[in-house]
């Protein structure tokens, strides 16, 4: 080989690295680019990822939506927000004024065993009935199924009175009231289920509805406030002429018949 051809083959070599070397060069440059732009769109996303969590966190949830809705107040009901909620003969003279909360155990207790002489004395004309419902156990043991149960108590409440006192005493009942700890009553479906035991509620697609569009959950608010504003801490209360119907220890409900009984007895003569 010729000094020349030798010459021109190391010239030849070196172009070829020197070309091979920018191309790599080229090709490491492109992939720092796509690596800084993936992590570029990685940070983004984690950011909306973020963004869109406290957005979420931060979103109004349902019930405070449900405060800021159209007020539907149900038939059978007076005052401004319908809140007023008063049923029986004209001809009784007073009324017992009923606070209860739907997922209340100690209410269902005295459904079960006093709520048969409360309905007889309320069909004989003894008293008219005022309803005050409350639902402050969904914030102490967290849920929304005392204001749910609420506002299928305003549903029933627009059937009818008699339909609205049927109800609530099969959401109080022992085969369909839960432990307090569960929030059952927060299933549209569960209180149809209950609602379906009584006769004017049963297959009334109305009724059905209006408690799975939440058409009174606005209502079932109001009456919550109005309960709060009463200055009554605990339920089931009793009172009839601005005066709490206690049992025979003097503090609590009467939680028997004959408790009841006589309360009621003593409230009427005074």
């Amino acid at each position: 080989m010729s000094k020349r051809n030798s010459a021109a083959s190391k010239t030849a070599a070196r172009e070829r690295l020197r070309v091979e070397r920018e191309r790599e060069a080229k090709r490491a440059k492109t992939r720092r680019q796509i690596i800084v732009a993936c992590s570029v769109v990685a940070v983004l996303a984690a950011a909306g990822g973020i963004g869109y969590a406290v957005v979420q966190a931060n979103k109004p949830g349902y019930w405070e939506d449900a405060a800021k809705a159209k007020l539907v107040k149900p038939a059978n009901t007076t005052g401004t927000k319908g809140t007023t909620v008063v049923m029986g003969k004209a001809t009784a003279k007073k009324t017992l004024v009923m606070y209860e909360d739907p997922r209340c155990p100690i209410c269902a207790q005295f459904e079960q065993t006093v709520g048969a002489t409360v309905k007889s004395d309320y069909d004989a004309g003894k008293f008219k009935i005022q309803y005050v419902g409350a639902s402050f156990l969904d914030n102490s043991l967290t849920g929304e199924g005392s204001k749910n149960a609420l506002s299928a108590l305003g549903a029933a409440l627009n059937v009818s009175p008699e339909a609205f006192l049927e109800y609530k005493t099969a959401l109080y009942s022992a085969k369909y009231h839960p432990e307090e700890t569960s929030d059952k009553f927060k299933d549209d479906a569960y209180l149809i289920k209950v609602a379906d035991t009584v006769s004017a509620l049963k297959g009334n697609s109305k009724f059905q509805t209006a408690v799975k569009n939440g058409t009174y959950d606005r209502w079932a608010l109001e009456m919550s406030k109005t309960f709060d504003k009463s200055g009554v801490t605990g339920t089931p209360t009793l009172k009839m002429d601005g005066k709490t119907l206690t049992g025979s220890d003097g503090k609590n409900a009467p939680m028997t018949v004959a408790d009841f009984t006589a309360a009621v007895d003593a409230a009427l003569k005074g």
